[in-house]
């Protein structure tokens, strides 16, 4: 099914309604008891929440869209069309499996490399950002039903800016493990975040909460739908090279135009002395 067949705006709402769904299942399951296995390491867990909630997205996903290919976190790609869906169901399980209420459900829409639509639930705060392509990013912020365009920061210097990131669960055996990156950037920003939900790192750049984010080595299911939202938020987003992004690549920096040469300039230096 080639995009000109597709109607974005109706693979968008639908997507908004999954994503609500699928954030109803995981705060069902919040605070309360949970089966914990680990995956790639001993620090990287997979939770029942996170089944239950990837097993609902995947149904609807198959029910509608069942030439679609579907790469999610638990289940690994399903072959389709040139339309992939990145399904992260709990983004940031670290941090539900602790009972720490930062968490959300990351669904994405891409033609190849391509972002059609992305959607970011945090239900906690009960926060719905969603993106389609060309027409901009924006927040339902649903307790008092007040909606906001998103736009990105205007932070010009790393001295005023917060900064997100993250590391690795493979961090310990990894070449590239960001500390010479983090131990860089922690000493030039104002100050640096790191929250546990990559998805929605990216959010609160598109929104303007943060003024920057980077990070290596993340899923396509962790950063499609953040991206597009930074994206149609005014925002760039590069590798940490410099070269252009899509959610396959090795590195993410998301930054606003103004910030982002500097906020690279200072990644790349903290590279190079670290080799």
């Amino acid at each position: 099914m080639a995009v000109r067949q597709l109607d974005t705006a109706k693979v968008l709402e639908f997507a908004v309604q999954l994503a609500l769904e699928a954030g109803a299942v995981l705060r069902a399951y919040f605070g309360g008891p949970l089966s914990v296995e680990t995956k790639s390491s001993e620090i990287d867990p997979v939770t029942n929440a996170d089944r239950a909630s990837e097993a609902l997205i995947l149904e609807r996903i198959r029910d509608r869209f069942p030439d679609h290919a579907i790469l999610a976190e638990e289940s690994g790609q399903q072959e389709g069309t040139q339309l992939i869906w990145l399904v992260d169901p709990l983004d940031g399980t670290v941090n539900f499996a602790h009972g720490l209420p930062h968490y959300c459900v990351s669904i994405a829409l891409y033609e190849g490399r391509t972002g059609l639509i992305g959607v970011v639930y945090e239900p906690e705060r009960d926060e719905l950002f969603w993106a389609e392509r060309g027409k901009g990013a924006w927040l339902l912020r649903q307790r008092d039903n007040r909606l906001y365009r998103l736009r990105v920061s205007g932070a010009r210097r790393l001295r005023e800016s917060i900064i997100a990131t993250g590391f690795h669960y493979l961090r310990e055996t990894l070449d590239r493990n960001n500390i010479a990156e983090f131990s860089e950037i922690v000493m030039r920003a104002q100050g640096i975040r790191r929250a546990g939900s990559a998805a929605l790192d990216l959010a609160y750049v598109a929104a303007g909460r943060l003024d920057g984010y980077w990070e290596y080595y993340m899923s396509p299911w962790d950063i499609g739908a953040g991206g597009l939202l930074v994206r149609e938020a005014g925002g760039l987003l590069r590798t940490i090279e410099g070269g252009e992004w899509d959610p396959w690549q090795t590195s993410t920096v998301a930054a606003n135009p103004e910030l982002m040469p500097v906020f690279l300039e200072a990644l790349q230096e903290a590279r190079n002395r670290g080799e």
